[in-house]
């Protein structure tokens, strides 16, 4: 094995290892909003998540002595990122918790892919999808309907009441799945690293989190150790931590194969509810997870394939071809 395929193989395992510990963070993060609940109302879970990440990524920036972009075309990028990958989701997964259960909140955001593939022919004319990863896409949506058993749904009014947080979470999805395929087409392929790009979409979207404060930010808050651990999570790993590892995801394995990582937010919040809150857990939720994770690795082209693969994508810090950085 030469030195090029060695480092093309120690880079995807690494990207994996940043997928596994996304989805674990990300899919606990669903528990932590909702706990966050108990004491903050949804504009000061947002704000207090964005801010602990905010203040996360700028000391890692400091302390790996990283400069900051001066091109003012990447900024003017990452705003729009700002607002579509982190507020305006972020609010909206908030909002919707309030009548959604966080369960079925992490259920739609497996809903994400759906919303790259829709958007994908609009916004990213340069990325088509295999047959395989098509494939690997719909048994993931399979699995995520098993999870979620509809057929529970039925006829419960609690759920039925909670329409509007529901769409709130589409809409959430909506923006993940677009701010996903901006970043392929206006961001990446300019030798900028995922630390960097991930600090700046988080301190970019501190400022604009305190336009919620008559939203809800003022409101009286009830202080306890869960929800201060809940928020600062939020911050620390879901809002830090995790987009240094998304964003490595994202440059090495494209838009839509990225998404993914939302499938195993339903399969991560059934095993916190199991262990941590005594929940039951019925035959369809493993079965879920199970094919769930088959998608995965059907959308990956197979584990062994993977890992014979240099790089799906360009990676972040290296140049790309002009048409995945076009009209910008």
């Amino acid at each position: 094995m030469n030195s090029g395929t060695s480092r093309g193989t120690a880079r995807t395992e690494k990207t994996l290892w940043a997928f596994l510990a996304l989805s674990l963070v990300w899919g606990a993060s669903f528990l932590f909003m909702k706990v966050g609940l108990d004491g903050l109302a949804p504009a000061q879970i947002v704000m207090g998540r964005i801010w602990f990440g905010a203040l996360t990524l700028a000391a890692v920036m400091t302390v790996t002595r990283r400069h900051w972009p001066r091109d003012p075309k990447l900024w003017g990028h990452m705003v729009v990122v700002a607002i579509t990958f982190g507020v305006a989701p972020y609010s909206l997964f908030a909002w919707a918790e309030q009548s959604v259960p966080s369960g079925l909140a992490s259920i739609y955001n497996a809903t994400t892919p759906i919303m790259t593939l829709l958007l994908t022919p609009l916004v990213l004319r340069s990325e088509r999808l295999s047959r395989a990863q098509s494939g690997g896409v719909l048994i993931g949506i399979v699995g995520v309907v098993v999870l979620s058993a509809p057929w529970q749904l039925i006829g419960s009014a609690d759920l039925a009441g909670s329409v509007p947080g529901q769409l709130a979470c589409l809409g959430a999805t909506f923006c993940y799945g677009f701010s996903g395929l901006y970043l392929r087409r206006f961001v990446f392929g300019r030798g900028v690293d995922s630390l960097t790009l991930s600090a700046m979409e988080i301190c970019l979207a501190a400022p604009i989190a305190l336009l919620l404060l008559p939203f809800g930010g003022l409101q009286p808050v009830q202080v306890s150790a869960p929800v201060v651990l809940s928020i600062a999570a939020l911050g620390v790993l879901g809002t830090g931590f995790a987009y240094i590892w998304y964003y490595r995801v994202l440059g090495e394995w494209g838009a839509a194969r990225a998404s993914t990582v939302t499938y195993l937010a339903p399969v991560v919040g059934v095993v916190l509810g199991a262990v941590l809150l005594g929940e039951t857990v019925s035959w369809y939720e493993p079965v879920g997870g199970l094919i769930v994770i088959a998608g995965i690795v059907a959308s990956q082209r197979g584990w062994r394939m993977l890992r014979r693969a240099t790089s799906p994508a360009q990676p972040l810090s290296a140049p790309q071809p002009r048409s995945h950085a076009s009209s910008s």
